[in-house]
């Protein structure tokens, strides 16, 4: 199979690419560092699979799927990535993603995932079919998708600094939407914020 690999952080491209680009039947076509890059290359190689993260700058990842399944629907579309929340696999799904992994998968696994998803099958990681039939609290209803970004993020353990360069915000914004995250959901800390997010 014929693969293109789009992620943002040049070392997973090339993590990505040098481990998947040993399996014999895998032929990695080149890596793009945002959906912009990866729609253009996908008009110049068509590949029989896009690889490809949710969250870059300039085109995100649903938004770059969308725009290749219209222009190529035989493509498939597999999101590897570390955002395991509903809003953004409903969204990933709905712009016609084949398949959803998360990042905490072994990239050896990942290639027979690939295979898998070539033939027709539709792949989604165990996690991320739990989080689609969970039952949702519904305190975490009453914040926007930004501040259920940065309440998943702190509920996985990251500092502020960490959840910045991830969701590409300045520190202050991330401080200032988790005041307003915490006054929503009435409580006092992290660890409070942490059990109401997994607890939902």
């Amino acid at each position: 199979m014929n693969l293109l690999i789009v992620d943002d952080d040049a070392l997973i491209r090339k993590s990505l690419s040098l481990t998947l680009g040993r399996e014999a039947d895998i032929t990695v076509l080149g890596t793009a560092a945002d959906g912009g890059e990866a729609v253009a290359m996908c008009k110049e190689m068509v590949p029989d699979i896009v690889l490809m993260d949710i969250r870059m700058p300039n085109v995100d990842g649903i938004s770059a799927a969308r725009q290749i399944k219209q222009d190529f629907p035989d493509v498939k579309i597999m999101m590897l990535t570390t955002f395991d929340d509903k809003p953004n696999i409903q969204q990933a799904l709905a712009a016609g993603a084949d398949g959803y992994l998360l990042k905490t998968d072994e990239i050896s696994a990942i290639a027979g995932k690939l295979r898998i998803l070539v033939e027709g099958v539709g792949v989604v990681d165990t996690q991320v079919l739990k989080t689609l039939t969970a039952q949702e609290n519904p305190a975490l209803e009453r914040l926007t998708s930004r501040e259920r970004d940065i309440a998943r993020l702190v509920a996985q353990g990251l500092t502020n600094k960490e959840i910045a360069a991830q969701l590409f915000l300045s520190e202050g914004t991330v401080r200032n939407n988790l005041a307003v995250v915490m006054e929503k959901l009435g409580v006092s800390n992290r660890t409070q914020l942490g059990l109401i997010y997994f607890g939902g």
